[in-house]
C-alpha cells in the first residue's frame, strides 16, 4: 500500500513538472514571436526612413543638376553667375548633408539588421540592390531560422503533452489499481 502511494506521489510530480515546462515552452515560443514582430517592426520603420531619405537626395540632386544647367547658360552674367553659384554651393552642401544622412541612416539600419540577423560578414554594403537582396535573404534566413525554432518548440511541447498523457493514464490505471485493492481489502 505504502508502495502505491509513493508511486502515485512520484507520478503527481512528474505530471507537475511536465506540465509546467509545457508553460515554460510556449510562454519561450510566445516571446520569440513577439521579439520577431518588434524585429520586423523596427525593419519597417528603418524602410521607410530610408526611402524619405533617398526621395530627398533624388530631389536635391536634381536641383543641383539644374542650377549647373543654369550657371552654365549665364556665364556670360558676373552678378547672375555668382548668385547661381551661390545657389549651387548651397545646393551642394544640402546635397553632402542628405547624403551623408543617409548614409548614417543605412549605416544604422545596415547594422541593426546586420545584428538582428547575425551577419557572419562582419561588413555593411551600400550598393542598394546587392545591399537589398542580401537583407531579403538574411531575412529569409532568420525566418526560416526562427520557423525552425518554433517547429523544435512545438514538437517539444507535443512530447511534453504526449508524456503528460501517457502520466495521466498511468497514475489513473495506479488509480484504479489502488481503488481495486482497497476495494478487496475492505471485503476481506
Amino acid at each position: 500500500m505504502e508502495a502505491i502511494k509513493k508511486r502515485m506521489n512520484a507520478l503527481r510530480v512528474e505530471a507537475d513538472e511536465s506540465a509546467a515546462k509545457v508553460e515554460e515552452l510556449q510562454s519561450r515560443v510566445k516571446a520569440l514571436e513577439q521579439e520577431n514582430l518588434a524585429k520586423e517592426q523596427e525593419i519597417t520603420s528603418l524602410s521607410h526612413k530610408n526611402q524619405i531619405l533617398e526621395t530627398e537626395v533624388e530631389k536635391l540632386e536634381a536641383g543641383i543638376k539644374e542650377a549647373k544647367a543654369a550657371a552654365d547658360e549665364s556665364s556670360q552674367h558676373g552678378t547672375q553667375n555668382e548668385s547661381l553659384q551661390r545657389k549651387l554651393q548651397m545646393l551642394e552642401d544640402e546635397a553632402e548633408q542628405a547624403d551623408k544622412n543617409l548614409r548614417e541612416t543605412n549605416e544604422k539600419y545596415a547594422f541593426q539588421v546586420f545584428s538582428a540577423f547575425a551577419s557572419p560578414s562582419g561588413f555593411v554594403v551600400l550598393d542598394a540592390d546587392l545591399y537589398h537582396s542580401r537583407r531579403l535573404r538574411q531575412t529569409d534566413v532568420k525566418a526560416g531560422h526562427y520557423e525552425r525554432k518554433v517547429q523544435a518548440l512545438e514538437s517539444a511541447q507535443n512530447n511534453w503533452e504526449t508524456k503528460y498523457e501517457e502520466m495521466a493514464k498511468k497514475y489513473a490505471d495506479t488509480k484504479k489499481e489502488l481503488d481495486d485493492f482497497v476495494a478487496e481489502i475492505g471485503n476481506i
